[in-house]
């Protein structure tokens, strides 16, 4: 008891409850961000918008405990993503379950295939796991994009309401799916942390540093490892559950390398081995892709001269310049430049006091 106390007591411990208190209210309150949200924070396309930026940041939070813990790197990670959002759809249409009991099983379905694919996989280390990873991802991309039958194929898979609370369906019941989002969210993040502190991600991280010191030491490196692994895919295949209602529908592209490496460079920009890092680094990408897509179609954007309009015109264009100049400007990521923040701050009260 006195640990949760103490626990709680932490100053970041209550920064944290105040932000989710926070979010959580911002569905009543009538708040308007222009630039960044379409309309005020109450309305239904701006917690569309809030509540896919937290399903990104889940997504991303799932990647930081391969590639920030274990030290992994991954180009198949959106194939759990996929395994969620389409193992949950097929089951809704080709049964009568209802969503928690579909959802349950899509969870048991995911840690399996996250175990014995991960399994596999940690057969080989460095860019050969990479590969490997890669090379499931892109066998499951062929059997959607093939299987027609059972998956739409390239026309994707709409989301099949019959047994989905009425609470959940439809533009009016947004805040409850931004709810939804907000509460996956807190909980891939308590996960992560879990996850990190253990005895098993205390040990992954010490593999990270220095596999063959572990390994003298005695203990072995899949078992931990399998851990972290198995872990990522379930995190992002419960992501991929309610990416599925969010959307009404899924699409091959939520399997596709594309969206692995968009993760990955959510991880750079928010901070490698930072949780706070990796799941504002993918609200914030999310939120930059979304409103630049606005920005570029522009009409000022067209009355600039053809050298400007042409590059500025193309929203990854300039995230890709706002990648660069993060990495070479601000080492770390977000994480780091808050990290130096809070230092700096430390420091400017230590020399008052």
């Amino acid at each position: 008891m006195e640990r949760i106390l103490s626990f709680i007591k932490r100053p970041s411990t209550l920064v944290s409850i105040g932000l989710i208190a926070v979010m959580a209210l911002l569905p009543v309150l009538n708040i308007s961000i222009p630039g960044i949200l379409p309309g005020p924070t109450w309305s239904p396309g701006s917690l569309q918008l809030l509540a896919l930026a937290m399903l990104i940041g889940s997504m991303a939070l799932s990647y930081h405990l391969l590639l920030g813990v274990a030290g992994l790197l991954s180009f198949g990670h959106a194939l759990y993503l996929a395994m969620g959002s389409y193992g949950l759809g097929i089951l809704l249409r080709e049964t009568n379950l209802q969503l928690l009991p579909a959802m349950v099983i899509v969870f048991a379905i995911a840690l399996l295939a996250a175990f014995l694919l991960g399994f596999v996989s940690l057969q080989v280390t460095g860019i050969a796991f990479a590969m490997v990873t890669l090379a499931f991802a892109q066998a499951g991309s062929v059997l959607i994009r093939r299987n027609s039958q059972f998956t739409n194929g390239e026309e994707g898979l709409p989301l099949n309401i019959a047994n989905v609370p009425d609470f959940l369906v439809g533009v009016f019941n947004t805040r409850n799916l931004y709810w939804v989002a907000l509460i996956v969210m807190v909980l891939c993040f308590l996960a992560a942390a879990w996850v990190e502190r253990s005895r098993a991600g205390h040990v992954v991280a010490a593999i990270r540093e220095n596999e063959l010191r572990v390994r003298v030491l005695g203990i072995k490196p899949l078992q931990p490892k399998l851990i972290a692994v198995t872990a990522a895919g379930v995190m992002a295949a419960v992501v991929g559950m309610v990416y599925l209602v969010l959307q009404s529908g899924t699409s091959p592209e939520n399997i596709s390398a594309d969206l692995t490496l968009t993760i990955l460079v959510i991880i750079v920009l928010g901070g490698v081995g930072s949780r706070w890092g990796a799941m504002i680094g993918g609200m914030v990408y999310v939120l930059l892709e979304q409103r630049l897509t606005a920005f570029a179609r522009s009409p000022e954007i067209k009355e600039l001269p053809e050298f400007l309009a042409i590059p500025l015109s193309e929203p990854l264009f300039i995230l890709g310049t706002i990648f660069i100049l993060v990495v070479l400007f601000l080492p770390g990521g977000f994480a780091g430049l808050g990290r130096r923040i809070v230092s700096g701050r430390k420091a400017k009260l230590k020399e008052l006091s």
